[in-house]
């Protein structure tokens, strides 16, 4: 460490080297048990099964969800999805922040304690973790120790499954893309000379770190929502909390022994609410940006207070405007969370749900796109009658082998000279060059001039057309 000298001679401060990054405590979270592991645990189970289970899934004789990029095509069960309806993907994705901002304001980090692919991936891992080196002390202890073989065939068969597992998501999520059950033939032939095997590597070397080596990193630094969420909660929101006016001044104490009678609070300072976090964080200091809201350390808590024999919830979820000092009742609990900002999110959440749905079930079974031909106006027949020329481009949305008839409407004595009906395999585009005509004498009794009209696609034996779509019929002097 050097020093410096003033211009007296005498010698000031010395000069101190602050690192710009903070070095990195490993944390050894210990195993739970309780209400919410068991929750977490059933939601892990849910969107595993769900995830894993999609890729082979069959559909009408094809696979129920693949996202075809070399068509594009996107098959979601009976729903083919083209790249002019991605409409509906910006549509999920407003869907997806309402139910953030409403989860959010109502409790919290809901999707990051449960639901998010982090938290799901980081519990298996720590599950993997705990069954190859046991529980948080043995682990604290076995890493203070030398390189045995026991140490080093346990550290090898947990990173040995920690990949097996994220390689098994990256061939999955790669058969999203293409069909899972010709992946395995074609990663065998082509080995990792193709783009499947280099997603499917990318895809489980990222799971692999993230839910391996960084975990909390990835929560406390990396995610963004760790640093908006105070934006998205206020006072009323339901967070994780501990009463400190309930459990301090914290102590030790033998099990059943009255707090009043020692002088202490509820809380005996076991630590184990902070032993259990997977951040790392003592939740008696206060809510937390590193806090994902897991509720671990309610588990915990509440596991020593039935030892105790003291009463549950000196950790548990509760307003922080008062409500854990406070201790309020359901109704006025209720009361605090069903409030003016969660109403508003949620019937914005409610009303995009209702119209993602409805315009789902309303869509039309084709797609037309209907575009004049510029390159010739209007032209005159071989009997005389006036004929305008359109591009139509036809989309089947269906799963079947598609029929149409083409119809005009909205001008009288106008009719479809070529072509008059079409046929579409599933899911098939077609481009056409329809031609409309006008009879001389209908022509000559109109002033010239554009005529709104309606191209109309009708199915073989309807009398309603399925789909209409609005151009002009141009009358020339």
């Amino acid at each position: 460490m050097n020093t410096t000298s003033d211009s007296a001679g005498g010698t000031v401060q010395p000069l101190q080297f602050v690192p710009m990054y903070q070095k990195r405590t490993k944390i050894y979270a210990r195993s739970v048990r309780g209400l919410y592991a068991r929750l977490r645990w059933a939601i892990v189970a849910l969107t595993q099964g769900v995830f894993f289970g999609l890729p082979w899934l069959q559909w009408n004789g094809r696979r129920a969800v693949l996202f075809d990029l070399d068509v594009p095509r996107f098959h979601v069960f009976g729903l083919v999805l083209q790249p002019q309806d991605l409409i509906f993907l910006a549509a999920l994705l407003v869907i997806a922040a309402l139910a953030l901002f409403f989860f959010t304001a109502l409790a919290g980090r809901l999707w990051c304690g449960y639901s998010c692919p982090q938290t799901v991936y980081s519990e298996i891992y720590q599950w993997i973790e705990l069954k190859t080196e046991g529980d948080r002390h043995v682990r604290m202890k076995r890493d203070a120790m030398p390189w045995t073989v026991g140490k080093a065939a346990r550290k090898t068969a947990k990173h040995a499954l920690w990949i097996a597992a994220a390689l098994a998501a990256g061939f999955t999520l790669v058969g999203y893309f293409v069909p899972i059950r010709d992946l395995g033939p074609h990663l065998a032939e082509a080995g990792i000379a193709s783009w499947p095997a280099f997603w499917v590597l990318f895809y489980g070397g990222m799971l692999y770190g993230n839910a391996g080596w960084m975990r909390e990193q990835i929560c406390s630094y990396m995610c963004p929502y760790a640093r908006i969420q105070s934006t998205l909660i206020d006072g009323d929101s339901l967070v994780i909390a501990y009463d400190n006016a309930r459990g301090d001044p914290r102590g030790a104490r033998p099990r059943r022994t009255d707090p009043a009678s020692v002088g202490l609070g509820g809380c005996t300072d076991c630590t184990l609410c902070v032993q259990v976090c997977p951040a790392g964080i003592d939740i008696r200091n206060g809510l937390q940006n590193e806090c994902i809201g897991c509720a671990a350390c309610i588990d915990a808590c509440d596991d020593v207070m039935r030892k105790m024999d003291y009463p549950t919830g000196l950790i548990r979820y509760a307003t922080s405007r008062n409500g854990v000092a406070q201790g309020l009742g359901g109704k006025e609990m209720l009361r605090r969370v069903v409030r003016p900002r969660v109403l508003v999110y949620g019937g914005l959440l409610a009303a995009a749900l209702v119209a993602f749905v409805a315009a789902l079930a309303t869509r039309a079974p084709v797609h037309m796109d209907v575009i004049r031909d510029r390159g010739v106006m209007a032209r005159l027949g071989e009997e005389g009658q006036v004929q305008n020329l359109y591009r139509v481009q036809l989309t089947n949305r269906t799963e079947r082998i598609a029929r149409y008839r083409l119809g005009v409407e909205g001008l009288p004595d106008v009719v479809v000279e070529t072509p008059a009906d079409v046929v579409m395999a599933p899911g098939e585009s077609k481009s056409l060059t329809v031609t409309l005509a006008l009879p001389p004498a209908a022509a000559q009794g109109r002033p010239a001039g554009a005529e709104p009209v309606r191209l109309s696609l009708t199915e073989p034996g309807l009398s309603e057309p399925v789909l209409r779509e609005k151009t002009t019929f141009l009358i020339p002097r």
